[in-house]
């Protein structure tokens, strides 16, 4: 089996899903590539738009928050990805997603639509929205559910 290029490797991985450039790094670096040629090649890659952080994110933003998880949460993993905190700001601020709302769907597909009977059932809820990335007012906010 022949070689892959690093062109050819990189475009493999843009044309599954976006990646950030940490992300285009670290597989391609895997992969055995020098580190300047993988420098050199993203360069390119940003230049002529097939590889942008700002589409990244916002592709990210939209599909874990419609897996359910919080800002908080995405936005520790865009962090990872190494996405810089001013682009994820922005992404956030330009999302159109009602994070309360999100809290409370999330709570009551888990735990049902009633409210826990006591103290533990309630902490245990809170818990878990508090792990998928909600803030502490979305999650108190989600108990109400007048």
């Amino acid at each position: 089996m022949k070689k892959q290029s690093i062109s050819q490797r990189a475009m493999n991985f843009l044309a599954r899903r976006e990646h950030s450039v940490k992300e285009l790094q670290t597989k391609l670096v895997k992969a055995n590539f020098d580190i300047n040629e993988i420098n050199e090649l993203i360069d390119k890659l940003q230049k002529s738009d097939l590889q942008s952080d700002q589409r990244f994110t916002e592709n990210y933003l939209r599909y874990r928050s419609q897996r359910g998880f919080g800002s908080q949460r995405i936005t520790q993993e865009l962090k990872e990805r190494g996405i810089h905190s001013d682009l994820i700001s922005e992404a956030l601020s330009e999302a159109d997603i009602d994070w309360f709302s999100l809290a409370m769907t999330v709570r009551c597909k888990r735990f049902g639509e009633q409210s826990p009977e006591d103290f533990k059932d309630k902490a245990k809820q809170q818990r878990f929205l508090q792990s998928r990335g909600f803030t502490h007012e979305q999650i108190t906010e989600s108990f109400n559910t007048d």
